[in-house]
């Protein structure tokens, strides 16, 4: 994509296993990524970003699913029937943390419209959040009904545009610019993708190598959220599924996130499969490393993509470039 390099494109090579050929979450066959990004006035920085197991209507053609809470301080709209039944039934959207409940309205709106679903009288949103009240005016609730639809309907597969896009707009992590990032995994035959928005607190790792914040910087804040989607085309069932969410917390915390009190860190994992024969537990071993690099890769992005913002009377600044390769290459990461 245009604009900031990938980490990759540094040649910051995160663990062992090859990408898949866009390193994305839609690497996964049939996945769509879409973004309605507001970047208004001085005070508006937010937007909603939409993932689509696939393409058609999912309440009729739901997919195997789970949520993995890490520190469930955080609003995730339709967790619990996930988990109860095992499926998901709608597009996941990822927005602003008030703006859940309008986003959630929204998404019913967008799915009783849909041929075939004209008697429903169950339907389970799936909405996700991370705050971004610092860049954002977080309590007008700016996306709703306009920005999931067309959120939705621009969903595309290909390459996912990254940084401060859609649900990533407004958002910080580490002290530095947060956003959207993506990255993916070939795990023998089966390919494991992740996009996370990125929105928490820590010291920033890159490859174990420490990223200092200069002095004259202000202090990272130590809480934050982080929404982390894992798609796979393996044949998988709901109880692995939520092992394979588990592992991106051992993606998050290479990173040098703090997992504080005041963050909300969720997985939420899906797979594309029609396969009635399922892995067994032993199969599904391999796809946890790719799990754990896609989370760690997927997060770098979004900060190596995420540019410097203003909004809402404050300015938060990408992560430097030049003197993080510069460290990364003294350190033997980037050669």
């Amino acid at each position: 994509m245009a604009g900031r390099p990938r980490a990759r494109e540094l040649g910051i090579v995160t663990g062992a296993l090859p990408t898949g050929p866009l390193n994305a979450i839609t690497d996964v066959a049939g996945v769509k990524v879409g973004h309605t990004t507001l970047h208004r006035g001085e005070k508006i920085r937010t937007g909603i970003t939409a993932i689509l197991p696939h393409g058609g209507n999912l309440f009729r053609e739901k997919v195997p699913g789970a949520v993995f809470i890490g520190n469930a301080f955080g609003k995730l709209a339709g967790s619990t029937q996930v988990n109860e039944l095992g499926e998901i039934e709608t597009p996941i959207l990822l927005t602003s943390t008030l703006n859940v409940f309008r986003a959630a309205d929204a998404l019913i709106d967008y799915m009783l419209a849909l041929d075939g679903n004209h008697d429903v009288r169950s339907m389970n949103p799936l909405v996700g959040e991370t705050n971004d009240g610092v860049l954002n005016d977080i309590q007008g609730r700016y996306c709703g009904r306009e920005e999931v639809f067309a959120a939705i309907q621009g969903a595309k597969s290909g390459a996912v545009e990254e940084g401060c896009v859609g649900a990533g707009t407004g958002t910080i992590a580490f002290g530095w610019k947060g956003g959207i990032g993506t990255a993916s995994r070939r795990a023998g035959p089966f390919t494991v993708g992740v996009l996370v928005q990125s929105n928490f607190g820590g010291r920033l790792t890159i490859c174990g190598v420490p990223i200092e914040r200069p002095r004259s910087a202000p202090p990272a804040a130590v809480d934050g959220s982080i929404m982390m989607i894992v798609a796979t085309d393996a044949p998988v069932d709901h109880r692995n599924l939520s092992r394979m969410g588990a592992r991106t917390m051992m993606g998050l915390g290479r990173t040098g996130s703090a997992g504080s009190n005041g963050s909300g860190d969720y997985a939420i994992a899906f797979t594309t499969s029609r396969e009635s024969k399922l892995l067994s537990n032993d199969a599904v071993s391999p796809l946890f490393p790719g799990v754990i690099e896609a989370t760690e890769e997927a997060i770098y992005n979004s900060l190596f993509k995420a540019e410097t913002i203003t909004g809402n009377g404050r300015t938060v600044e990408a992560l430097p470039l030049e003197s993080t390769v510069e460290l990364l290459k003294s350190r033997g990461v980037i050669r």
